[in-house]
C-alpha cells in the first residue's frame, strides 16, 4: 500500500534563514551557517531560537536527500517522515560536530566555554606620567594557537582519550595519614597535562610538537591617560595566552605610582611642603616652585601678611588633571612650616620688642616671684618619651601578672 504524496508547500524558509539562494553550493551553506551560528550562539549572547532555526535549516540543506525532499515538497514532507525527520537533532550537537567541539569543547547542551586566565602585570609610572599622560611600549610573550594544526596538536587533527585519566584531565591520589585516616587529593593528569587527550607520536604537529600552542612575542602600547589613579587598571581584552577550546583571557596592567620627592597626591589634589624662616614668615616671602610639567610657579605672600606655623594655602586649578576631563584640575596645597632660630643674641633680644607686638601686661610682682619655686626646662622627644612610658607600663603589667599567677599556684599546691 502506497502513501499519498504530500502537497507542495513553502520550500524557501530554510534558505532565507541561512541567507542563501536556492542554488547555493555546500560551501556556500557552510560559510553562511558558520557566520550566523557564531553570531547567534547563546554562549555569545545570541538568540537561542534563532540559533535553533539555523541548526535545523543547515541540518536539512546539508543532507542531499533531505534537501531534495525539502525543495520538492517543503518542510511538511520532512515532518511526515519522508526524509527521516528534520527537527529532532540538538542544535548544540550540530554546532559541535561542525566546529569540532564548539565553544565548550563538548557537545553537552548548555555547557559554557572555559575562559582562560587573565594575565596581570604591574606597571610603574611616575607622578609626571599621570599628570601629563604617556604611552609605554611593552614587549610580552604569550601562547598562540598553532597555525599549522589549528590548535589540534596533530597533523590529522585527531586525538585519543588519555588512558591515564580516562579523558577527565584529572587524577585522584590517596595518601595514608594514620591508622584509619586517609586523604584524597585531585591533581591534573601528568600524562596529558590536564587536557584529557593524547596524540600519537607519529601524528604530532611538527611546528608545535603536539603542544597545540606556540610562543609569540607581541608589543603592546599602553596609553596612560592624564589623571589616572594609582591602582587603576588598563585592560587589553583577549590578549592573554590562547588555548584550544577556550575563550582567551585579558592582559591587565595595574598602575603603580612611584613616590615623588616633592609632590604628594590625594585624589585630584597635590600637596607640597615648604619651610619658611622666621623672618620670611613675619616679613614676607617669595620663591619659585617647579611644577610637574616643568612650569615655574611664583609663590609669594601678601604685603604685611604673617604666615603661622603648620598653615596651608591653596592655588586653584594647579592640582592633578581630572581623569577623562583633563581640562579641569584640582587644587595645589602648600603646607608651610616655620624654622625658628635656635637662639638670639642679646642685641637681637633688645631690638625685637620695638618691632614685635607688646608682651602681656600680667607681670608677676616681686612677692609673687618669691613664693614661686624655680624650675628648669629641658628639650624632649615626645615620641621617644611616650614609647618609653608604654614599655614601662607593659613591664609593670607583666610583673603584676606573674605575682598573681605565682600566688595562685602556691594556693593550689596547699590544697
Amino acid at each position: 500500500m502506497f502513501g499519498r504524496a504530500p502537497k507542495k508547500s513553502d520550500n524557501t524558509k530554510y534558505y532565507e534563514i541561512l541567507g542563501v539562494s536556492k542554488n547555493a553550493s555546500q560551501d556556500d551553506l557552510k560559510k553562511a551557517y558558520r557566520k550566523a551560528a557564531i553570531k547567534n550562539h547563546p554562549d555569545k549572547g545570541g538568540d537561542p531560537e534563532k540559533f535553533k532555526e539555523l541548526a535545523q535549516a543547515y541540518e536539512v540543506l546539508s543532507d542531499p536527500e533531505k534537501r531534495e525532499i525539502y525543495d520538492e515538497y517543503g518542510e511538511d514532507a520532512l515532518k511526515e517522515g519522508m526524509g527521516g525527520g528534520g527537527a529532532g537533532h540538538d542544535p548544540f550537537d550540530i554546532f559541535s560536530s561542525f566546529f569540532g567541539g564548539g565553544f565548550g569543547g563538548s557537545s553537552s547542551r548548555g555547557r559554557r566555554q572555559r575562559r582562560g586566565e587573565d594575565v596581570v602585570h604591574p606597571l610603574k609610572v611616575s607622578l609626571e606620567d599621570l599628570y601629563l599622560g604617556t604611552t609605554k611600549k611593552l614587549s610580552l610573550s604569550r601562547n598562540m594557537l598553532c597555525s599549522k594544526c589549528n590548535g589540534k596538536g596533530s597533523k590529522s587533527g585527531a586525538s585519543m582519550k588519555c588512558a591515564g585519566c580516562q579523558g577527565t584531565g584529572m587524577k585522584v591520589s590517596i595518601r595514608q595519614l594514620g591508622p584509619s585516616m586517609i586523604q584524597q587529593m585531585q591533581h591534573p593528569c601528568n600524562e596529558c597535562k590536564g587536557t584529557g587527550e593524547t596524540i600519537n607520536d607519529r601524528d604530532r604537529c611538527p611546528q608545535c610538537e603536539g603542544e597545540k600552542v606556540v610562543p609569540e612575542k607581541k608589543v603592546l602600547e599602553v596609553v596612560v591617560e592624564k589623571g589616572m589613579q594609582n591602582g587603576q587598571k588598563i585592560t587589553f581584552p583577549g590578549e592573554a595566552d590562547e588555548a584550544p577550546d577556550a575563550v582567551t583571557g585579558d592582559i591587565v596592567f595595574v598602575l603603580q605610582q612611584k613616590e615623588h620627592p616633592r609632590f604628594k597626591r590625594k585624589g585630584e589634589d597635590l600637596f607640597v611642603e615648604h619651610t619658611l624662616s622666621l623672618t620670611e614668615a613675619l616679613c614676607g616671602f617669595q620663591f619659585a616652585l617647579t611644577h610637574l610639567d616643568g612650569r615655574q610657579l611664583l609663590i609669594k605672600s601678601n604685603p604685611g601678611e604673617v604666615v603661622k606655623p603648620d598653615s596651608f594655602k591653596a592655588i586653584n586649578d594647579e592640582g592633578m588633571p581630572i581623569y577623562q576631563r583633563s581640562f579641569m584640575k584640582g587644587k595645589l596645597y602648600i603646607h608651610f612650616t616655620v624654622d625658628f632660630p635656635d637662639s638670639l643674641s642679646p642685641n637681637q633680644v633688645k631690638a625685637l620688642p620695638a618691632v614685635l607686638p607688646p608682651k602681656p601686661t600680667s607681670e608677676l610682682t616681686d612677692m609673687e616671684l618669691d613664693e614661686c619655686e624655680e624650675t628648669t626646662l629641658h628639650d624632649v622627644n615626645m615620641e621617644e618619651e611616650m614609647r618609653r612610658k608604654r614599655q614601662a607600663q607593659q613591664e609593670a603589667y607583666e610583673e603584676d601578672d606573674d605575682m598573681h599567677g605565682g600566688a595562685q599556684r602556691v594556693q593550689c599546691a596547699q590544697q
